[in-house]
């Protein structure tokens, strides 16, 4: 997988993301995270909910499917997922993002 962050990006502590094929680095705060994701490979995420979620999609593809209704997002595009809100998602090879998370403790930093 080729890296698209920069070194102070790959400098953070990787997340704890129980995804094959996923690369995330953590920026901590003590109210929420914000992740630098990248996708080596296809990923199906099944229907799930949580606090608030953005996500401003730097490459690749993302099919979201949020209360019912799919939407793709590729490069340049952002989303918002609020709190409490079912969703889903199939995310593509290749695929990288900047994903914050209105809590502090969604993922764990890899120990």
């Amino acid at each position: 997988m080729d890296e698209i962050f920069p070194e102070p990006i790959r400098k953070l502590p990787e997340a704890d993301i129980p995804l094959n094929g996923v690369k995330a680095y953590l920026s901590q705060s003590r109210h929420h995270q914000l992740l630098f994701m990248q996708f080596e490979n296809n990923v199906d995420i099944p229907g799930h909910a949580h606090a608030a979620q953005a996500g401003f999609v730097l490459e690749g593809k993302i099919d979201l499917v949020i209360v019912g209704k799919k939407q793709s997002y590729t490069k340049g595009d952002r989303y918002y997922i609020p709190a409490g809100v079912k969703h889903s998602a199939k995310i593509y090879a290749g695929y990288a993002d900047i994903t914050f998370f209105d809590e502090a403790s969604r993922y764990p930093a890899k120990e």
